[in-house]
């Protein structure tokens, strides 16, 4: 079973090394021909200049990438990579995107980029879905470190806040920095729900997902089949548990 043991935060210029040094195995993973299908935070994006220099080496050929936010699009069009669509490319060979916090399961909490329900979609698309991270995102429990960011649609925003109340939550609406409530890209509204740790990750998405209003969550179970973090005992890759 993969350690899942937090790392505690050590220098920012090391983080980001150690996000360097993930993004370049994961853009390993890559293989000509392959639809590939990328997330929306600072590590999947920090992916995007390892895949432009293998696709400029000639060893992409033939490979899209399929953005899962508008800035990953913006990013890899600035490296010149082909951009694609779930439209034409709605099966995809593989998925690969950040993570918030990352349990021993490789079940994990998305979202701190606002862009967790289409990164959910992309990553249900592929074949193979591969979280990138740095060893700080490994938690003994999701809910530990990072709220589960829940999307609701605007219409549905007071009941949903009293809801996830009545479940145990504590739901803070995310802000802009000029204090308007932060939209998604479907126009959608965020409430970052402190739990806690949490003893049935699975079941609490259930609760969620039943929920009419909430138009997406970032709890990702059972999606995972690989993590690749760094860390100070350099890169590793976690296989999802069997079973």
């Amino acid at each position: 079973m993969p350690d899942a043991n937090p790392t505690p935060s050590p220098d920012p210029e090391i983080v980001a090394s150690w996000k360097q040094a993930a993004a370049a195995r994961a853009a390993g993973l890559v293989q000509a021909g392959m639809a590939v299908g990328l997330g929306h935070g600072s590590t999947a994006v920090a992916i995007v200049p390892h895949l432009a220099k293998r696709w400029r080496g000639g060893e992409l050929d033939g490979a899209i990438f399929v953005p899962a936010a508008h800035f990953m699009a913006a990013a890899l069009r600035r490296h010149g990579l082909p951009v694609g669509s779930l439209d034409d490319w709605p099966a995809l060979d593989l998925g690969l995107d950040g993570a918030d916090e990352i349990d021993a399961q490789l079940d994990c909490i998305k979202g701190g980029g606002g862009a967790l329900l289409y990164e959910k979609i992309v990553g249900q698309a592929a074949e193979r879905f591969v979280l990138v991270a740095d060893a700080g995102k490994l938690s003994p429990r999701l809910g530990t470190r990072h709220a589960v960011p829940v999307e609701v649609t605007p219409f549905a925003l007071a009941p949903t806040k009293d809801f996830l109340v009545a479940i145990g939550g504590h739901p803070a609406l995310r802000l802009r920095p000029d204090g308007d409530p932060m939209r998604t890209q479907r126009g959608n509204v965020i409430l970052d729900c402190a739990f806690g740790p949490l003893a049935d990750p699975a079941g609490l998405a259930a609760v969620l997902d039943a929920r009419a209003g909430v138009a997406g969550h970032g709890l990702f179970i059972g999606l995972a089949a690989l993590a690749i973090v760094a860390g100070p005992d350099g890169v590793r890759e976690l296989a999802r548990p069997a079973g």
